[in-house]
């Protein structure tokens, strides 16, 4: 009897262990599913991936079978561009290795494609609302086949498509490492719902924010701007040009074009400076505050 209970002590320790080993053998990842991180990119991870000339890496340039489907990994990006569904991957795959042999952070702005040589730089357009990024491909996939790009979380919150899911995209390699059009692009989305203007440069004419909402000023002094009003009240947005200038002691801009009068925030020349202060802005009752030149 006591051989029997013995015996049977050790199968429940035995049975103990393997159900114990199922519960948390996920595989190569800690979740089965992924999931959203728990917090919001900070304003230094929104910085754009910087395009620099770099060499093919040694790994992940291979032509690669997934799931029985054969991938052709292109010989250079040159001239590449393509539009269709963007998804984004998050937590699940955050400090796994890449196919190059990099470890996946979801804040950095990076992607995965199936066929672009890694690295690569490319400009991704939210066709829906105009925003882009620019991320470093380092990664393959999406395999889903609707699906043409995957993004990191910081980039798909930058585009604005974290609720959707998904996002109709033009992505465009950037292989001419010179081109500023590139490295000083703008962050546009829909005005305040106070004014059903659409959303077009304008060169001139400007006015200084002042008591004299008559005054003309010079043309715009060079720089990136934060367009945070328009309105058809040429006193209303001169008041909040002299209320946002006493606020976050920077110069505003009152520009008016076609009866319209837009509230300019700068110039600013610095990149993190200015995501840092459009954020705040967002975050202070202007969530449709934008980047322009």
């Amino acid at each position: 009897m006591a051989i029997i209970k013995i015996k049977l002590k050790h199968c429940l320790a035995l049975l103990m262990i393997l159900v114990s080993a199922c519960s948390t053998n996920l595989g190569r990842y800690q979740q089965k599913h992924d999931s959203t991180p728990t917090r919001l990119p900070s304003a230094s991870e929104l910085h754009d991936a910087t395009p620099r000339a770099e060499q093919y890496s040694r790994g992940g340039n291979k032509n690669y079978q997934v799931r029985g489907k054969h991938y052709q990994v292109l010989k250079t990006a040159e001239n590449f561009s393509q539009t269709g569904i963007a998804s984004w991957y998050g937590r699940k795959f955050h400090g796994h290795l890449t196919s190059n042999g990099e470890i996946y952070d979801m804040y950095a702005m990076s992607a995965a494609h199936k066929n672009l040589p890694l690295p690569t730089y490319v400009k991704v357009v939210n066709n829906s609302n105009g925003r882009t990024v620019i991320v470093r491909v380092n990664d393959r996939g999406p395999f889903h086949q609707s699906r043409i790009i995957d993004l990191s979380y910081s980039a798909a919150y930058k585009l604005d498509m974290l609720k959707t899911g998904t996002a109709h995209v033009t992505i465009t390699a950037i292989t001419d490492f010179k081109a500023k059009n590139f490295l000083q692009h703008q962050t546009e989305n829909t005005l305040l719902a106070s004014t059903d203007v659409n959303i077009t440069p304008v060169e001139k004419p400007a006015m200084q924010a002042s008591s004299n909402t008559d005054a003309l000023a010079i043309d715009l002094p060079s720089g990136q701007y934060i367009q945070v009003f328009a309105s058809k009240s040429a006193h209303q947005a001169n008041k909040l040009a002299k209320s946002l200038s006493d606020l976050y002691q920077k110069n505003s801009q009152l520009e008016e074009k076609n009866g319209i009068f837009r509230v300019l925030v700068g110039p600013i020349q610095r990149s993190d400076e200015i995501a840092k202060l459009l954020l705040t802005i967002k975050a202070n009752g202007h969530p449709n505050a934008f980047i322009r030149q």
